[in-house]
């Protein structure tokens, strides 16, 4: 575990500080202590563990599934494909920390008898929680193009999201061949950004629950368009069962 945590030649500290001052926005337990050991050391195993209460149990999941995505970019440098490890683990471990202080907040507003206006300040800790991942977005996407290509940067993305954009993409494809030049990159750019707000959410079902919402908008352009939905939804099952009992 320490030789995927560690910082390297102290090439991540400078987005470590950006994870930390991001999140912090929205996270006021990371601590002054944990600030001071980042500047003042070059090699440093830098955790969240502080601000997440992160367990051993969970630090395993996080990178038992981590190393599926890493496995599938090809990386053959050691230092590199161990960077991209810790990029990946502390971003989950930076959202799931966000998410949680949003949950922890709501439920003390809710319980608050001083609140007056208790939506207007789930409200204002809604805006803060979003505003946090963005930048943990941006600074992820950032720090996981220093190590690796375009290509790899969506492979990450696709792996922390099931694969829910190629495969939907490919699906709409196969059930509606006819579809226009214009509505095939329509549907892909709305999935591109599903998939940008998926990536931030803290959990399978949040993230499914994001590319629901677009696939109903997509659903609805394609109607709009002129498109039956179900009765192109009967046909391409119908196609698929063929093609199974073929085989």
């Amino acid at each position: 575990m320490k030789k995927i945590f560690r910082v390297m030649n102290g090439a991540p500290i400078e987005a470590a500080l950006r994870r930390l001052s991001a999140a912090g926005k929205y996270l006021p337990s990371f601590s002054n202590k944990i600030v001071t050991v980042v500047f003042g050391c070059s090699l440093l195993s830098f955790s969240l563990r502080s601000a997440a209460q992160v367990n051993p149990d969970y630090e395993k999941v996080l990178t038992e599934r981590t190393g599926k995505i890493v496995k599938t970019l090809g990386i053959t440098d050691s230092s590199r494909y161990h960077a991209v490890m810790n990029t990946i683990v502390h971003q989950y471990m930076d959202l799931n920390a966000v998410h949680e202080q949003y949950k922890a907040a709501v439920a003390a507003i809710k319980v608050d008898s001083s609140k007056s206006d208790k939506a207007a300040a789930i409200k204002q800790e809604e805006d803060k929680k979003n505003t946090a991942l963005r930048e943990l977005h941006q600074h992820f996407v950032t720090s996981l193009s220093k190590d690796l290509n375009k290509e790899q940067v969506e492979q990450v993305k696709d792996g922390l999201t099931y694969r829910v954009l190629p495969v939907t993409y490919s699906a709409y494809q196969d059930m509606l061949p006819q579809l226009t030049t214009a509505q095939k990159a329509q549907i892909y750019n709305w999935l591109i950004e599903a998939r940008e707000l998926a990536m931030d959410e803290g959990s399978s079902d949040d993230k499914h629950k994001v590319f629901g919402k677009y696939k109903g908008r997509i659903n609805n352009y394609l109607s709009t368009a002129g498109y039956d939905l179900k009765k192109e939804t009967a046909a391409w099952q119908q196609r698929l069962k063929e093609r199974r009992d073929s085989k």
